[in-house]
C-alpha cells in the first residue's frame, strides 16, 4: 500500500523500495496503464568501479576495507542509515 498526500507526493513501502533498490531522490517514470498508475525506476548512471583491498588501519591497527584514494568517504551517519534496516 502507498499513501498519496495532498501535495501529490506518494509514500512507498520501505520494503518495496529496498527490494527494487530505489532510494530517496531517485527518479521514477510515471505513466498511466490499464486504468492504473505505473511507476518504473529510471536507469541510473553506472557507478564508478573501485578496487577493494583489505589494509591495516594506521590508527587502530585493525583490518579495514579500502576502495582507494578516489573513493567517496562515508560519514558515520551515512553508515548508520545504510545499516538501519539490516537484520
Amino acid at each position: 500500500m502507498a499513501t498519496l498526500y495532498t501535495n501529490g507526493q506518494i509514500a512507498l513501502p520501505a520494503q518495496l523500495c529496498q527490494r527494487l533498490g530505489i532510494h530517496d531522490g531517485d527518479a521514477l517514470d510515471v505513466s498511466e496503464e490499464a486504468g492504473g498508475i505505473l511507476l518504473r525506476p529510471l536507469a541510473a548512471a553506472p557507478l564508478p568501479k573501485y578496487e577493494a583491498r583489505i589494509i591495516t588501519d594506521p590508527i587502530t591497527g585493525l583490518p579495514v576495507i579500502t576502495l582507494g584514494p578516489d573513493a567517496p568517504v562515508l560519514t558515520s551517519e551515512q553508515v548508520a542509515e545504510m545499516l538501519k534496516d539490516f537484520p
